[in-house]
């Protein structure tokens, strides 16, 4: 089972991955890692898109957990070579001998990719309710959320003090973070992100130029590395992200032609509100329900994000068209080349900000005659916030008491001075 090759701590070897994370030009540490319970009996699950970093985290948490405990007490799999649970059984079946022959009573298990595994919970099932893992710290991690999350419900009661945590692309006041020294005010409440923004305007010249890099390679660490090194973003991340796509949508049944036919139709619509009859009136797919799943699935995949409308009385119309946006710039301009559509820049910077928003706070839109590009809820209060990338009118309708126009200059400090929660 080659356990040593996975773990070479156990033997005091340097860990290649940690290693590669440590001499590169551009890092940073993954603050998800402190939403792991590492206490006995504790199940996390960590989920996010390929390419995030996930596996990184996972790295960079061994390596401090080994200032403290005994190396041979945490213990590293990555099961994307594993076929069945029964496989993963024998693995972990393995590791509690060697660790009761050591003399180590509890561990730290981290299972990577474990929804390549085909019914991975009954291994991990079984072993929880047989006392097996008791005195363990568990995490396992997956690409595909909805499959991860699917299988919550197999543990109903048997997770201790464990969490669910999401590793996404970095938002833009991460990558600042990550990429600078300016000292920038943020916040995670409105009131807060308003008084940041009177702050951080003076790093406003600094701010749209990263934020115009930003645009080019998103989030996710590679193409950030890339860009960094070479200037440039190649074609190697571009095509890692899309092939992960296809791999994980296609586990779920979604067939790569009428995906692509979707996609095409939602860039076509370049942030305007659209109806899953409209995508299936416009393609081969035909079935609104249909359509509705493959959009569904984009968003389940962390790829997109769904803003409803909202009423001015707080009433959110689930019947009503919706507005889909892409999470993450790259990921924006690897998907149009997929669909064969151009990048709109506009609606590509109207998504980054509405995405944002949405990883904050409860956020939507509002259109009736006029139109909200997305309205976020605060307590009981509804704030506006309209994006002009280009020439765009922007007029506070009247129930909304706060109200942000964004342009291009506002826009890079706006996002910068707001603090995205785990």
């Amino acid at each position: 089972m080659q356990m040593e090759r996975f773990n070479p701590w156990w033997s005091g070897e340097p860990d290649p991955a940690y290693e590669s994370w440590l001499q590169a030009s551009v890092r940073w540490t993954p603050r998800q890692a402190a939403e792991l319970s590492l206490e006995p009996s504790a199940l996390n699950f960590l989920s996010g898109p390929r390419q995030v970093g996930k596996t990184t985290l996972v790295k960079v948490l061994i390596h401090e957990l080994r200032r403290g405990h005994d190396p041979r007490s945490i213990f590293y799999y990555s099961c994307d070579e594993l076929y069945d649970f029964k496989e993963l059984g024998e693995v972990l079946d393995s590791y509690l001998s060697a660790r009761s022959a050591w003399g180590i009573a509890g561990s730290y298990i981290f299972l990577d990719e474990i929804t390549f595994v085909e019914e991975w919970w009954r291994a991990l099932k079984a072993r929880i309710d047989g006392g097996a893992l008791r005195s363990d710290a568990v995490t396992v991690t997956g690409s595909a959320s909805l499959d991860l999350m699917k299988q919550k419900e197999y543990f109903p009661g048997r997770r201790g003090t464990g969490r669910d945590v999401v590793v996404r692309p970095l938002s833009f006041g991460e990558y600042c973070g990550a990429l600078s020294k300016l000292d920038l005010m943020g916040s995670a409440t409105i009131e807060g992100v308003a008084k940041a923004v009177g702050a951080n305007a003076i790093h406003a010249e600094s701010l749209s130029r990263m934020f115009g890099d930003y645009l080019q390679t998103g989030g996710f660490p590679l193409p950030l590395r890339e860009k960094a090194d070479r200037g440039r973003v190649t074609e190697v991340p571009r095509r890692a992200l899309l092939d992960g796509l296809r791999a994980d949508w296609g586990r779920v049944g979604r067939n790569d032609r009428y995906m692509k036919e979707v996609l095409a139709y939602i860039f076509a619509a370049r942030g305007t509100p659209i109806s899953w009859n409209g995508i299936a009136k416009n393609t081969s797919i035909g079935s609104p329900n249909t359509s509705r799943s493959y959009v569904e699935t984009l968003q389940d995949l962390l790829a997109v994000e769904i803003l409803e409308l909202i009423q001015p009385d707080g009433r959110v119309i689930h019947r009503k068209n919706r507005k889909v946006h892409f999470v993450d710039p790259l990921l924006y301009k690897v998907l149009a080349d997929y669909s064969g559509q151009p990048a709109d820049e506009a609606a590509l910077v109207e998504g980054v900000v509405a995405s944002h928003l949405a990883r904050t706070f409860q956020t939507y839109y509002w259109k009736n005659g006029g139109e909200v590009d997305a309205v976020v809820v605060e307590g009981k209060e509804q704030v506006g916030i309209e994006t002009k990338w280009g020439y765009k009118e922007a007029r506070r309708p009247r129930h909304l008491r706060t109200f942000f126009a964004l342009d291009r200059t506002s826009i890079p400090v706006f996002l910068a001075s707001l603090r995205i929660p785990f």
